[in-house]
């Protein structure tokens, strides 16, 4: 009997994971950190609820950290197995995890001063740069389209979701006594007005759908209305005479940025303004992406040409601040910067920096163009909050924030029920996994209504028979 455990990202949007078991085997979909809200107090001293070294196989998704993000974990409790993923994710994830493994314990260095100074025992980390290493090794890179066997019983095959460079769409073909069941995994949906990758391939067989929900319960303002917000927003700091902040993760959304930037900078928008790219992980993404044009949809040959030799030949005057020193120097600027930085929610890396220097100043524009998970710093501030603690001191809020929804790498409602009703014309046993409860119940009302489909909202910890 073959059977599935909702581990992560069941009534929450971060952490996915799920175990798959067939009796004789056992496979791991996703092995994601949580964020925000979605984390647990004991995360660090009990990470997972099944011992690593039992586990045959994993398949990652894409390479953001809360789908891939645990990976370097489980091999530091014993999992030496393959890591099955996209190719272009394979090539994206030594950057995500010596870049995330370089932040935890930094962190842990810090805070480990602390406690030597109030006498108290030091912290060791969760793992450390050699498991990275260690799991790097295990990475097995397939391209789209390839059936790839990764247990006795399961096949799996990627397909492209749109939603970041290497982003898959899973196809799982699983044989048990009582019969072979096809399951598919949505992954996170891109945007179908993403301008640089293709939309979600459509699928139409399954008998078992993992759909995500992050924007389950609304649409994105139109790409149109959003432009034309942003060129507000750059002319506004340009009279004001201050600078834009903006939030962004370093895979995807930086390149996505720096494309509407170079549009808006033939326009004539970017005159009294210089774009920074204060990010090191982002600089280093984009080149994976230069590497994987082919991956790129076709809507505008122009692109491809001029990134050709480099983002900043398609952006004129873009500037890299890889060093902290440069960083640093950002903060000396009053007015005409528009600085893009990690981390995309607020928590943590250079933005926070920006953020503390900047965010009391009333002609700081802050540009919100992500999803910001409950709990995170970013919510808090799309929010309304007046007041924040950044590296231990109090900050108001005086910018002015922004929430440009257009610009997000996630599908919309409409997006996701359009992608769903491609099952036809047998619906799939739907489960909705991947958002908060309020985006998850209206997804589910929507389907019900509009095509008598029931769907399913499991638990974390839940466990059904496949």
């Amino acid at each position: 009997m073959a059977t599935l455990a909702f581990l992560g990202a069941a009534k929450q949007v971060t952490g996915s994971c799920y175990l798959i078991e067939t009796g004789e085997h056992r496979l791991l979909l996703e092995c994601g950190i949580r964020q925000g809200a979605d984390q647990r107090d004991d995360e660090d001293e009990q990470p997972f609820n099944f011992d690593p070294r039992t586990i045959d196989s994993v398949i990652i998704s894409h390479t953001h950290l809360d789908h891939s993000g645990m990976v370097p974990l489980l091999v530091k409790g014993g999992y030496d197995g393959p890591v099955y993923t996209t190719s272009a994710t394979q090539d994206l994830l030594p950057i995500m995890y010596r870049d995330a493994a370089s932040l935890i314990l930094s962190d842990y260095e810090r805070k480990n001063r602390r406690l030597l100074r109030a006498g108290k025992e030091p912290e060791t980390p969760p793992y450390d740069m050699e498991d990275v290493e260690q799991a790097l090794q295990l990475i097995v890179g397939i391209d789209y389209g390839i059936k790839q066997q990764v247990c006795p019983e399961i096949q799996l095959r990627f397909r492209d979701a749109g939603h970041v460079l290497g982003s898959a769409i899973v196809e799982l073909w699983i044989a048990t006594k009582e019969g072979n069941r096809k399951l598919v995994f949505s992954g996170d949906l891109g945007n179908d007005c993403a301008p640089l990758l293709s939309d979600p391939e459509e699928i139409s067989e399954a008998d078992i759908l993992l759909l995500e929900s992050t924007y389950g319960e609304r649409n994105h303002r139109p790409l149109s209305e959003t432009l034309q917000e942003f060129k507000q927003v750059i002319e506004t700091a340009a009279n004001e005479g201050g600078n834009i902040l903006i939030p962004s993760f370093a895979v995807g959304r930086t390149q996505d940025l720096i494309y509407w930037l170079g549009q808006l900078k033939r326009e004539g928008a970017l005159d009294n303004h210089t774009v920074y790219i204060d990010s090191p992980m982002a600089i280093k993404v984009s080149d994976v992406y230069s590497r994987h044009q082919s991956l790129f949809n076709d809507d505008d040959p122009d692109f491809r040409q001029f990134i050709k030799h480099g983002w900043d030949n398609w952006l004129p005057g873009l500037v890299y601040t890889p060093t902290p020193e440069e960083s640093m120097e950002l903060n000396t600027i009053n007015d005409g910067a528009i600085i893009i930085a990690g981390s995309g929610m607020c928590t943590g890396g250079r933005i926070l920096h920006h953020l503390k220097h900047n965010l009391w100043l009333p002609n700081t524009h802050l540009v919100i163009v992500g999803y910001q998970a409950q709990g995170t710093l970013g919510r808090a501030l799309v929010d309304g909050i007046s007041q924040v603690k950044i590296y231990g001191e109090e900050i108001s809020v005086k910018a002015k924030i922004h929430t440009l929804g257009g610009f997000s790498a996630h599908a919309g409602q409409d997006q996701l029920v359009r992608w769903a009703n491609n099952f036809q014309p047998k619906h799939p046993h739907l489960f909705l996994i991947h958002g908060e409860p309020e985006a998850i119940e209206a997804l589910q009302q929507r389907l019900s209504q509009q095509y008598q489909w029931d769907a399913y909202i499991p638990s974390l910890g839940e466990v059904i028979t496949l």
